[in-house]
């Protein structure tokens, strides 16, 4: 395999932004994960907090560790949901907000660079290309008819 795989330079691609938006978010004393959930989290109405880890891709333990940490920072607060007692809103503090929104440019710069040295044609086929990935991965229309090594009679 000289040629590097799709699936090489995706993961080498979201390392290098993955610690790219980490140093950025540890100039603020965050991590990207927190600028993410403070991004996801509705800064009006607050966002349940089941609902936030579908939106951000993330199993529930690794979520609640991010929260307590957000918590214990003073960027969020925990609210029952009026519309139903039995579940929690997130809602963020006025330092959430002001996180969030420095989340917001380094997201936007980055956005901003990308389209100084692509062409829009280019991003519309990168755009492209991700989404057929992922709805490859999602429809399950790679691996459905592979046959399991566990059960694959030696």
């Amino acid at each position: 395999m000289k040629e590097k795989t799709i699936d090489h330079v995706l993961r080498a691609t979201w390392m290098a932004v993955s610690k790219m938006y980490n140093e950025e978010a540890g100039k603020a004393g965050s991590t990207m994960a927190t600028g993410f959930a403070l991004l996801t989290i509705d800064p009006e109405k607050g966002t349940p907090s089941t609902s936030l880890g579908p939106k951000m891709g993330m199993e529930a333990t690794s979520l609640s560790r991010i929260l307590k940490t957000m918590e214990e920072k003073g960027l969020i607060i925990r609210r029952k949901n009026p519309e139903d007692g039995r579940s929690v809103l997130l809602h963020l503090t006025d330092f959430g907000k002001e996180m969030r929104d420095f989340s917001k440019r380094v997201v936007l710069r980055f956005d901003e660079a990308v389209k100084e040295n692509v062409t829009q044609e280019e991003l519309a086929t990168f755009i492209k290309v991700a989404n057929t990935m992922t709805d490859l991965i999602s429809e399950r229309k790679i691996y459905k008819e592979e046959i399991s090594l566990k059960t694959r009679q030696v």
